[in-house]
């Protein structure tokens, strides 16, 4: 990874100090980064993390708030009076929280700091699904059937776009993200009632009720196209990633490549999302997000952040994707081009998670025994030990478990193998789901969708 992010080159470093303003496994993660490109590195805590092991390892490390996020992870003057404070450089979000809040990135950047991520004018345009559709049109990127406006108040108008499009349609909250803030409607006598709940849902999750709609798509794979680029008109695509395997719209197993799709089929859609990149200026790491159909690609949203699944493309593409956002953000030009990207074997990434395998309840408690695979192709992304008490107050990811192999079977095998070396004692966890998952011949085969866990859990369930 190291040789291919020599390309862009050390010149211009405006900072050298980061504050990581996140917790858990992705704190770990950019630590390590950082280190490893001789940055020091701030890290903060809530009063539920004190004891993160992560806390130990930086150059100085603070709490800032309490348990409840908005106190603490959430609490923009507190993390900005921590930099001041501590005399960092840049804040690094990470991903969740404030890492695609668009007033957060331009108070760090008023308050003289870096924010390692895009500038505030991107994360709004992108952060809107409908900005975001009408620059992905402009750009020539394809999008699923559907307007680029949002839906109107008046009952037959809304009727009548349904009708355009056909049944079934998505509604979806144009400020939403994360599975949340969307609802499919299989027939007009569903509409109404839909529209009312979901617009609900998004003033309450997302501070705005602003809906808008598309046609549902049956059948389709969740493929993403992850970007780098340096804000200066240079950019690059580094390869594909299939995250189809989903409960509740939350991705559960990520691979690279997406399998299946060959370089020719999705070349002009990687390019296509590059050039959407150059047209709004956009800085750093992002991911493009399509369903793809019967050998077509709809353009469904992008994150203008850090993705949880980024390792799968590190270990194909080569490339540390952290270190490249961090040095994008001091400033330097992106020297690698679209030729220099050459992605090699085949990666997948489990998610572990605390939480009962059955039931999918969250599980907080202390960690009383910890094993972790190693090996050639093992990854392990985490922020855990055994002593480690697993809080009730946030996400339930816990650990990340990352393999790569020359081929998409030997991957499979790897993991196989890798998940069953995986021991963590005291508290519930998604493994028995996950070890189950690699052997069920369909997803060996790829046959997948982003409807297919969802039914396999049924299956098992009335098994």
């Amino acid at each position: 990874m190291a040789e291919a992010l020599d390309k862009m080159g050390l010149a211009g470093r405006r900072f050298d100090t980061v504050l990581i303003a996140n917790r858990g496994e992705i704190a770990a993660r950019i630590q390590r980064a950082c280190r490893e490109l001789g940055l020091k590195t701030v890290a903060i805590c809530s009063e539920a993390d004190r004891q993160a092991p992560y806390g130990k390892t930086a150059d100085t490390f603070l709490c800032i708030g309490p348990a409840n996020a908005a106190g603490s992870y959430l609490n923009q003057d507190a993390i900005l009076l921590a930099a001041q404070l501590t005399g960092a450089g840049a804040i690094h979000p990470g991903y969740g929280f404030l890492s695609e809040n668009a007033a957060f990135s331009e108070a760090v950047e008023r308050a003289g700091l870096a924010f390692i991520g895009p500038e505030a004018s991107s994360i709004a345009i992108m952060g809107d699904k409908i900005s975001a559709k009408r620059a992905m049109i402009a750009a020539g990127v394809p999008c699923v059937p559907g307007p680029d406006t949002s839906l109107p108040d008046d009952p037959a108008s809304v009727e009548q776009i349904a009708q355009e499009i056909g049944y079934p349609v998505m509604i979806k909250a144009a400020g939403g993200g994360g599975g949340r803030g969307m609802r499919v409607v299989s027939d007009a006598s569903e509409l109404h009632e839909a529209i009312v709940l979901t617009r609900e849902e998004a003033r309450q999750a997302f501070g705005s009720p602003a809906l808008y709609m598309e046609k549902f798509l049956q059948h389709p794979r969740h493929i993403e196209i992850q970007v780098l680029c340096d804000g200066n008109g240079n950019a690059v695509w580094l390869g594909h990633r299939d995250c189809s395997m989903q409960r509740r719209h939350q991705k559960v197993v990520e691979e690279a490549p997406a399998p299946g799709i060959s370089s020719e089929t999705i070349g002009s859609v990687g390019l296509a999302c590059v050039e959407a990149c150059r047209q709004i200026g956009y800085r750093g790491v992002g991911t493009f997000e399509f369903l793809y159909e019967n050998g077509a690609f709809y353009f469904i949203e992008m994150n203008t952040r850090l993705q949880v699944e980024h390792p799968v493309t590190e270990m194909t593409s080569g490339i540390d994707i952290v270190q490249a956002q961090i040095m994008v953000a001091q400033g330097n030009s992106l020297e690698m081009r679209q030729d220099d990207v050459a992605c090699i074997g085949h990666s997948f990434e489990c998610r572990i998670n605390a939480e009962d395998p059955e039931s999918f309840l969250p599980s907080a408690g202390t960690i009383s025994d910890l094993a972790l695979p190693e090996g050639p192709g093992i990854r392990i992304d985490t922020h855990i030990r055994a002593g480690y008490r697993v809080s009730p107050y946030y996400d339930s990811l816990i650990a990340k478990l990352i393999v790569h192999a020359p081929t998409r079977a030997e991957a499979m095998t790897r993991m196989r193998e890798a998940l069953a070396a995986t021991r963590i004692g005291g508290i519930s966890t998604n493994l028995p789901l996950l070890c189950a998952l690699f052997e069920d011949e369909g997803f060996a085969r790829g046959e997948t969708d982003i409807h297919y866990l969802e039914q396999w859990l049924r299956q098992r369930r009335a098994a």
